[in-house]
C-alpha cells in the first residue's frame, strides 16, 4: 500500500511560497497545488475535522475550537477527545478496505481516545496542589517515556504563549521521524503550528514574517527529504490563511451595556455567568457562536450585533443551514466579522475588575479564543524577572499566578475565521498527484483517500 506523509503547515498560503521558501517553492514546481476554500468557521478544529471526515460542523459537530455547552451551562473550550468529532475519519474508512492500515497523528486536534494506532497531543498534569506540568500525551501510552527519552520533552512553552516559537515545530517534525522509524505508518499526520505565532502577532505583511518562512521552509525541507528517503508520499497543507487585522470587536461589551450579560462579584474581580445571561458570545478568531437563554430577544440581538462597525453578517438558524454550520452545539447566532476584524471575549469595562486568568495564559477559562496571549505585557516592570519568580515558586511548590498576559486587543496584527477574499490567502493543498485548480475544505478529504485509491 502506497505510504503517505500529510505536513500541515498552519496558515501557509500561496502568497507564502516564494524566496523566502525555497524547499516549498521547489516542491510546488515539481508537483500540483489546488486552492482550498477555507471551512467555515476557518479555525484549527473545524478545518481539521472537515479534511479528517469529508463532511462539514453540520454533520461531524465541530462548530469552533469551543462551544457552549448547554446542560451543563458551562463554556468548552478546546477539548480533546476525538469522540467528539461523530463522523468516520479517514484512517477508519481506509482500514475499512485494508485492516493492516495504520495511521500515526502528531498534534492534529482532537487526538485523545481515536482509533489510529498512534498519536502524540499536548496534554498538561494538573495535581491536586494547584500545579501544572507541562507534558504530552501518547497512545500507546508507553511511548511517552519512550520518545521523550530520545528526542528530550516537547519544549510546551513555544507551542503556545509569549514564547510561542520555532523549536515546538522542531520538535514535532523530530517525532513524525521518530514515529516512522519506529512503526512506519501508511498515514502520518503531522502539525507544524510556527507560522501561526507571528501571523498573528506582526501580521501577515510584516518584513520579520520572511524570518519565520525561513524557519520553517527548513523544517519542512528535512522532513521532505527524509520521507522522500523512505518511499513516502507527501502532501503540504494548511488549515488557513491569516488576515491583516486591525479592528477588535468587543461583541460582549455590547451584549452587556444592553443589560443582557450577567456578571458575578468572585474576590473582587468579574466573572460572565453563562447561565444567568440573556444573551453572551464566544468568540472565536473572526466568528463568534451566540447563545440566548431567552429567545424572545433574538431579533434585537441580532439587529444590535449586525450594526457593530466590523461586524459583516450575523447568521440565523436558517443561514446556518446554507453555511453548513447548523447544529445543537452552534450558537442561536453566528456573527461574522470582516476580514480586517475580529472579536474578542472581553465582558469587562474597567480592566481593574477582570478575572485573574485574563492575563494569564489559559485557554479553557476564557470566553473563547485570545490571541492576545501571545504578547508579554509591555507596562510590566521587569517581566522576565517576574517569570523567574513565578516558576521558582512553582518549583518549590507554592501557589503562583502568570500573569504577565496584557489586556490590549489591538496589539494583535492578523486572525482568521472568515472566506478572505483573495485566493493568495487561502490555505492551500499541495500534491504528487492531479488536484482541481480549487478545492472545497471537504474536498481535501477525498484528494487525501486518493493517494491510497491507485
Amino acid at each position: 500500500m502506497q505510504r503517505v506523509a500529510v505536513i500541515n503547515i498552519v496558515g501557509l498560503t500561496q502568497g507564502h511560497i516564494g524566496p523566502h521558501t525555497p524547499r516549498i517553492q521547489k516542491y510546488v514546481t515539481a508537483n500540483n497545488l489546488s486552492y482550498v476554500k477555507p471551512a467555515f468557521p476557518a479555525v484549527t478544529c473545524t478545518a481539521q475535522s472537515d479534511y479528517l471526515t469529508g463532511t462539514t460542523a453540520s454533520q461531524h459537530g465541530i462548530v469552533a475550537n469551543g462551544w457552549y455547552n448547554r446542560d451543563y451551562s458551562e463554556i468548552h473550550f478546546w477539548k480533546q477527545s476525538n469522540h467528539l468529532v461523530s463522523q468516520p475519519k479517514i484512517w477508519d474508512k481506509l482500514r475499512e478496505k485494508n485492516p493492516d492500515f495504520t495511521c500515526a497523528k502528531l498534534f492534529w486536534w482532537y487526538n485523545m481516545y481515536s482509533s489510529v494506532d498512534y498519536s502524540i497531543t499536548p496534554r498538561p498534569m494538573y495535581p491536586a496542589d494547584g500545579r501544572k506540568v507541562f507534558d504530552v500525551y501518547t497512545h500507546p501510552m508507553g511511548m511517552r517515556e519512550e520518545i521523550k527519552s530520545d528526542l528530550g520533552d516537547f519544549p510546551f512553552f513555544t507551542f503556545w504563549g509569549p514564547q510561542a516559537g520555532i523549536p515546538s515545530s522542531q520538535w514535532i517534525a523530530k517525532s513524525a521521524q521518530w514515529v516512522e522509524e519506529k512503526h512506519s505508518p501508511h498515514l502520518n499526520l503531522v502539525y507544524l503550528p510556527h507560522l501561526d505565532y507571528n501571523l498573528q502577532r506582526l501580521g501577515p505583511n510584516h518584513p520579520d514574517i520572511a524570518r519565520d518562512l525561513q524557519a520553517i521552509d527548513a523544517v519542512v525541507g528535512e522532513l521532505l527529504d527524509y520521507f522522500a528517503s523512505r518511499d513516502v508520499q507527501v502532501v503540504l497543507l494548511s488549515e488557513y490563511g491569516i488576515t491583516e487585522v486591525d479592528q477588535p470587536i468587543h461583541i460582549n461589551r455590547a451584549l452587556r451595556e444592553k443589560g443582557w450579560i450577567t456578571v458575578k462579584d468572585e474576590l473582587g474581580l468579574e466573572q460572565l455567568d453563562c447561565g444567568a445571561s440573556k444573551a453572551f458570545a464566544i468568540a472565536d478568531h473572526q466568528v463568534a457562536h451566540v447563545y440566548l437563554n431567552d429567545p424572545t430577544i433574538q431579533t434585537q440581538v441580532r439587529d444590535t450585533l449586525a450594526a457593530l462597525p466590523g461586524v459583516a453578517q450575523v447568521l440565523d438558524r436558517e443561514q446556518q443551514i446554507e453555511a453548513g454550520i447548523a447544529h445543537e452545539r452552534s450558537g442561536d447566532l453566528i456573527a461574522v466579522s470582516e476580514e480586517n476584524a475580529w472579536f474578542t471575549y472581553y465582558y469587562w469595562f474597567d480592566d481593574a475588575v477582570a478575572p485573574d486568568f485574563a492575563r494569564c495564559v489559559d485557554i479553557h477559562r476564557k470566553a473563547g479564543y485570545d490571541p492576545v496571549e501571545l504578547f508579554i505585557d509591555l507596562k510590566l516592570k521587569f517581566p522576565s524577572a517576574k517569570i523567574a519568580k513565578f516558576l521558582l515558586k512553582k518549583k518549590l511548590g507554592f501557589r503562583a499566578l502568570l500573569d504577565v498576559i496584557p489586556l490590549d486587543a489591538t496589539l494583535v496584527k492578523g486572525s482568521h475565521g472568515t472566506c478572505p477574499k483573495n485566493k493568495s490567502d487561502w490555505p492551500v493543498f499541495i500534491s504528487p498527484i492531479t488536484s482541481d485548480e480549487q478545492l472545497t475544505s471537504t474536498g481535501v478529504h477525498h484528494r487525501l483517500l486518493a493517494h491510497f485509491n491507485k
